[in-house]
């Protein structure tokens, strides 16, 4: 009994990098946007405590060519612009979460520029609009908006967690 509990022991120590080597591989994945899992309205993303995201992000780090910190303007592939372009945008938006290394940083909303109501927080606007001093292929992601007398919002974008990230991999410009 002694002898197969020592096995399975030994047997278990050699699988355990096996076993939790996925988590070191998700921890590390870097700066990434992600859809939510159910699609959660922009709505009701205020209100809920913990979101969860989708599987896979929309972009991940190896889907930037570059990430212009002082305006956010984000590079893409083209495979990558290409598909976040043929998103289907409602006017009410779609809900995405900035994470790193799978942990979330903030969220925001693809909004719909063609939308008559307004969404005050972090927005990615679609279509995709290029203007001339951006790179192609590129998407911005907007800084949160407050009325004139309100106090000003902090800008989540600016966190130090996601600049080290995209320094690490070499895509901040």
């Amino acid at each position: 009994m002694k002898k197969i509990l020592v096995a399975a022991s030994i047997a278990i120590m050699l699988l355990m990098p096996l076993i939790f080597g996925g988590c070191n591989s998700s921890e590390r994945e870097g700066f990434a946007i992600y859809l939510t899992k159910d699609d959660i309205p922009v709505s009701q993303m205020e209100a809920l405590s913990r979101v969860e995201i989708a599987d896979t992000p929309l972009i991940g780090i190896n889907d930037i060519e570059g990430y212009h910190w002082d305006t956010h303007d984000v590079e893409l592939t083209v495979e990558t612009y290409e598909k976040v372009s043929q998103l289907k945008v409602p006017t009410s938006g779609v809900s995405f979460v900035v994470c790193v290394d799978r942990q979330p940083i903030y969220w925001g909303a693809f909004w719909a520029m063609y939308s008559s109501s307004w969404f005050d927080g972090i927005t990615i606007w679609y279509p995709l609009i290029i203007y001339d001093e951006m790179p192609a292929n590129s998407i911005t992601i907007r800084a949160a908006t407050s009325p004139s007398n309100a106090p000003p919002i902090e800008d989540l974008r600016l966190s130090p967690i996601i600049k080290d990230s995209l320094e690490e991999a070499g895509k901040l410009k």
